[in-house]
């Protein structure tokens, strides 16, 4: 109906009026342009934008996916180092304890060992000193026999030289004296009475 109004008003060609409207050969040419390019993009670029899309996603799932195998790889190697590490802390604890208790029962032989040689140093210097507590008696007697016969054969008046009798005397007067049957008694000078 517009068409109609404007063909009348003009008579011969497109008019000018209406400026808005296209001329039916430019519609048509570009109604043809359109459907190349929409034939062009539908068979040439929508398949390889679509497989291109495809390989992006296809990438970035195989990308998720390689990102959870590494995320679970990874789990896997720090339970196996934790589980590692509490395995050599546990040697290291048991070794610890190995060495505190060999520590103790070297110093337990090395105090057994040093007991056993005091005892020993103990036992030789009381031997020792025993021996030489039986020489000191030995020779002790031996004076106190020489000096009491010499006293006595003084005393007396006579010789007691003769050995076999001295040490029969002596030996007799120390064997009471350690049994005890000799009581001491008080000598007073001459010329003094008790």
């Amino acid at each position: 109906m517009v068409l109609a109004s404007v063909k009348a008003a003009e008579g011969v060609g497109w008019p000018d009026a209406l400026p808005l409207l296209p001329h039916p050969a430019e519609l048509i040419i570009g109604l043809i342009a359109f459907a190349i390019l929409y034939w062009i993009y539908a068979t040439k670029v929508v398949p390889k934008m679509e497989a291109m899309y495809e390989e992006r996603s296809a990438a970035i799932e195989g990308g998720m996916q390689q990102a959870e195998e590494a995320q679970a790889e990874a789990r896997a190697a720090l339970e196996k180092y934790n589980a590692q590490l509490a395995g050599a802390r546990t040697e290291a604890n048991e070794i610890r304890e190995t060495a505190r208790e060999q520590g103790a029962s070297i110093v337990a032989e090395m105090r057994g060992q040093a007991q056993a040689e005091a005892a020993r140093i103990t036992e030789s210097a009381k031997r020792q000193v025993d021996a030489e507590r039986q020489q000191a008696v030995v020779s002790l007697r031996q004076e106190v026999g020489t000096l009491s016969t010499d006293l006595a054969s003084k005393i007396v008046g006579e010789s007691l030289k003769d050995e076999v009798r001295q040490n029969g005397i002596v030996d007799r007067f120390l064997a009471e004296l350690e049994a005890g049957d000799v009581t001491p008694e008080k000598v007073t000078p001459a010329g003094q009475d008790a």
